[in-house]
């Protein structure tokens, strides 16, 4: 695992939040508090706007419920002073449900990245978000040890019909900068899976209930290790919906059938899904189910299914999948500047007929699995076809300007992350249509030089640092880096400056005050050269505002 996590490359992601929390309600939730009810006193005082301090600390489980906040004015629920700790025999570890506006952070404590540790559960999932929640913003968790599902976040219909499609809608669920290891089904649970509804006995009668949908999905710069089933499960999620950024190493454990991705885009969704690493799942590195009409692009997907039934060339895992499940008729599919390593069968599997105009280019795809078994298997298709398999004529859909080869020495590539030298075949060759992507990976400008190039990054043929559009806030560079790393970022008032420094597991290793930087635009630079090869965390912290994410230490 230690070699997988070392290979892999991610770059820092804005995440700009008030994190001087005042103190308006007075209200400070005990260890032995279990049941946070706004319906109660003495929450009951609490208004928009306000905080409640968790007590670091061993706790049973954790029940937030009916809390409302407004627009720009979230109920905030933090830790104070250490990390709240959650280790029980319950069907929960934390349960969020009927509120609105409310955010759960683990950025109480600057020793602990992960303020709030799930570390096991005995009978259920590590956090809920249900019955009618939405707004919600969670951040900095830690979930470890469940049965089941490591978040879960959706509402299902039931006979009350208060939850139905047309009487409800999840808004605004975004999901950052946790970590979740050793999950039992899926990683992630986002959404109803069953776009179409699902039929219930109600009132003695078989009615179809239709599932709410969700708008302004944001799923990004999480860490998933060890799921049993997918990694992250999007669905339902239909309009202003992101996967990006997220780290997936060894998803679907547990080998169930129909269950098994790094990333699954489900039915009745629309997701841009980007700028994500995939590495030694079991499963499809990137399944996509849904509406159409979106971007699969700057994805790194390394060895997807090759430990699943290695020696059987017909149990098949593809680097992506696109199937019709929930196709809107004529929409289009944009796969677009991924790198897809060694998967177990087909690069790419297309098996969409409904979408139109669909396009398939600039990606590099290094040795798919099923190479050899269609070239001597005495099918219809041959082994170049194991690049990005289209089983079906009727498919519309563009392949052009991708790099197909079967070793890696061909593409050039200078390092394990894959990106590659100046002389690579992939540098000025990408596809002239980019549909928008104007960055790469690493968040570097696309194109840099006179055109962009093709898979997941983007040369850089000078040491000048040219970040694109999608880099937002802070920017780190080199990532990954060996000695110096330096740190942009933007202060939307003039403040102290801490620079704190975390183990993948969010213990704090080092800290640096830099004292006074000015309003506007700032650089500061860290000597992380005694640090061990590995990933490491970061938290950037002003006093009114705060910057967080990963780079990578390589030798």
């Amino acid at each position: 695992m230690k070699s997988c996590l070392i290979s892999c490359c991610l770059i820092a992601f804005v995440l700009t939040s008030n994190r001087n929390y005042a103190q308006k309600s007075n209200i400070i939730a005990d260890t032995n508090i279990t049941f946070i009810d706004a319906s109660q006193l003495p929450y009951s005082s609490v208004l928009p706007g306000d905080t409640v301090f968790l007590k670091a600390g061993n706790r049973h489980h954790l029940n937030i419920k009916n809390f409302n906040g407004q627009a720009g004015k979230p109920i905030v629920f933090i830790n104070e002073n250490g990390a709240v700790i959650i280790n029980t025999d319950h069907y929960f570890g934390i349960l969020v449900e009927r509120c609105r506006y409310v955010k759960l952070t683990g950025s109480g404590d600057p020793k602990n990245f992960y303020g709030f540790r799930v570390e096991h559960v005995e009978h259920g999932a590590g956090l809920s978000i249900s019955d009618k929640t939405s707004d919600v913003e969670i951040e900095h968790v830690f979930i470890s040890g469940t049965p089941i599902g490591g978040i879960y976040a959706k509402t299902d219909p039931d006979c009350s019909f208060t939850s139905t499609r047309e009487k409800f809608t999840q808004f605004n669920t975004v999901i950052h900068d946790c970590y979740l290891t050793n999950i039992g089904n899926e990683g992630m649970y986002i959404g109803s899976s069953k776009y179409y509804g699902q039929v219930v006995n109600c009132n003695g009668s078989d009615t179809l209930l239709m599932p709410s949908l969700l708008s302004g999905v944001k799923v990004y710069n999480n860490i998933l290790t060890y799921t049993g089933w997918d990694g992250i499960q999007v669905s339902s999620a239909s309009t202003n919906c992101q996967v990006h950024d997220n780290l997936v190493l060894f998803d679907s454990q547990s080998e169930m059938n129909n269950q098994m991705s790094g990333i699954i885009i489900g039915g009745g969704s629309k997701c841009d899904c980007y700028n994500n690493y995939i590495a030694n799942g079991k499963g499809i590195g990137i399944e996509s189910h849904g509406l159409g009409g979106y971007r699969i692009f700057n994805n790194v997907i390394v060895n997807a299914g090759r430990t699943y039934f290695p020696d059987d060339p017909m149990k098949m895992k593809y680097g992506i999948y696109v199937t019709d499940v929930s196709v809107q008729q004529d929409s289009s599919f944009y796969i677009l500047f991924n790198t897809i390593v060694n998967p177990k069968s087909d690069g790419i599997r297309f098996l969409s007929i409904k979408s139109k105009n669909s396009l398939a280019v600039s990606n590099a795809i290094i040795n798919p699995g099923a190479f050899d078994f269609y070239e001597n298997g005495g099918f219809s298709v041959k082994g170049k076809d194991s690049y990005v398999m289209i089983p079906n004529t009727a498919s519309d859909l563009l392949v052009a300007n991708n790099f197909f080869d079967r070793t890696q020495d061909a593409a050039c590539f200078s390092d394990s992350a894959y990106r590659f030298r100046g002389v690579s075949p992939l540098v000025d060759a990408a596809y002239p249509i980019n549909k928008g992507v104007n960055f790469d990976f690493d968040f570097n400008r696309r194109p840099y030089g006179k055109a962009s190039d093709i898979g997941a990054f983007e040369y850089q043929y000078s040491d000048t640092v040219s970040p694109g559009p999608g880099f937002g806030s802070p920017f780190v560079y080199p990532n990954p880096v060996k000695t110096i790393i330096t740190l942009y970022f933007e202060l939307q008032d003039s403040s102290d400056v801490v620079l704190d420094i975390y183990s993948l597991n969010g213990q704090r290793i080092r800290s640096q005050n830099y004292g006074v930087q000015l309003k506007g635009k700032n650089d500061l630079v860290a000597d992380v050269s005694t640090l061990s090869s590995g990933i490491y965390l970061y938290f950037l912290r002003g006093d009114s505002q705060s910057e967080s994410g990963k780079f990578i230490k390589i030798k």
